[in-house]
Formats: C-alpha cells, sequence, structure tokens
C-alpha cells in the first residue's frame, strides 16, 4: 500500500488508512495515542486478541457490538462469567463468534485483574514495557513497519508467564501502537508530530 501523497491541502495520512471513514477516524483520533486508563487497555487488550486472523477493520467495525457484549470493558465483570456467558455470546452476531477468543477474554479478564492488584494498574505494569514514554519511531513507508519488536516480544512473553491467551508478539505490538506506546505514524504523517 502506497503512503498518501499530498495534494493541494489535503491531509496527509498513514497510507494503511486512507480508503474507509472508520479507519480514517481511528487513524486521525486513537491510533498511537498514549493510553494510562487501565478500562481502555483492557478494551485494546480485548479487541487486539479477537483480531488475531482477521482485519483490524473488521474489529473496529463491531467495536460497538464488544463493548455492548464484554460489559463496556469491564475487566471485573468479564472475570466472573460462567461457561454459560460465553455460551450466550457465542451466538451474538455483533462480535466475533470463535470459542477460543471468547473464552481467551475472560481468562485475560482474570490475569488482567492479578497484574492490576500486583502493580497497581495494568498500565504501571505495561507501560514498563517502554521505560514509560512512547517509543517514537522513524518510519518513512508503510514497509518500514516491523510486525514486532524487543519491546513486544518481551511484553508478549511476560503476559504468557502470567497465563493470558492470543497474546503474542504481533498481537502485542499492534496492541501498543494502538495505546500509544509505540509512535508508527509515518514521518508524513499529519499525526507523527501531535500529541494526544
Amino acid at each position: 500500500m502506497a503512503e498518501v501523497k499530498k495534494k493541494s491541502g489535503e491531509i496527509v495520512r498513514c497510507g494503511w488508512c486512507v480508503k474507509d471513514p472508520v479507519y480514517i477516524r481511528y487513524h486521525d483520533e486513537e491510533w498511537g495515542v498514549p493510553v494510562h486508563d487501565d478500562k481502555k487497555l483492557f478494551e485494546f487488550l480485548i479487541l487486539e486478541g479477537a483480531q488475531a486472523g482477521l482485519s483490524w477493520l473488521t474489529i473496529l467495525r463491531r467495536r460497538e457490538g464488544y463493548r455492548k457484549a464484554f460489559c463496556n470493558f469491564d475487566a471485573e465483570k468479564v472475570a466472573r462469567w460462567t461457561k454459560k456467558d460465553v455460551t450466550k455470546q457465542l451466538q451474538n452476531s455483533e462480535i466475533i463468534r470463535n470459542r477460543a477468543k471468547v473464552e481467551a477474554a475472560v481468562n485475560n479478564a482474570q490475569r488482567f485483574l492479578k497484574i492490576r492488584e500486583e502493580f497497581g494498574s495494568f498500565d504501571a505494569y505495561s507501560w514498563r514495557f517502554v521505560g514509560g514514554a512512547t517509543i517514537v519511531n522513524k518510519r518513512r513507508t508503510l514497509k518500514d513497519l516491523p510486525p514486532t519488536s524487543k519491546e513486544s516480544d518481551a511484553f508478549s512473553r511476560d503476559l504468557k508467564e502470567r497465563g493470558f491467551k492470543f497474546v503474542g508478539s504481533t498481537i502485542m505490538y499492534a496492541h501498543m501502537q494502538a495505546v500509544g506506546m509505540v509512535n508508527d505514524h509515518l514521518m508524513s504523517c499529519f499525526r507523527y508530530k501531535m500529541e494526544g
């Protein structure tokens, strides 16, 4: 996918988001913005896990369905789900009806709460992997975007050791991009130097 070429007065964005209004809004308002709210971090953890093997646009289009299904991303409520709750969600056409992913979300909610107890917040735990500050990369083309990094490798490994599911290094790198732990906007993109 080629980067957007600037026309007179046109906003230049990363090339992956230019064909769909849902993608554009997500890119312009959320992607790469540092997140320090545990509820929002849990939301992205659930959504990134659901995305495995699918396009991110597929998940973004079902985001409201996920919000309703997963108790407005309340980790404490999701952690208490029973097999009956999981089975109910497998009938829900507003989310990806994959048993392994739904069960992983419940498992991950339980593990998420344990991390919060240990570190005070999931925020404090997760941002340790980037030294507490956004890693600002200097990507010129979409080909420069890696699928993983040494930080996502470490993050993924630690989560797996704690019993999380659907948290491979590629998923966690996408998570890090989404929550602003990594700034992977292309240098030509209008969002590259913007804060928040």
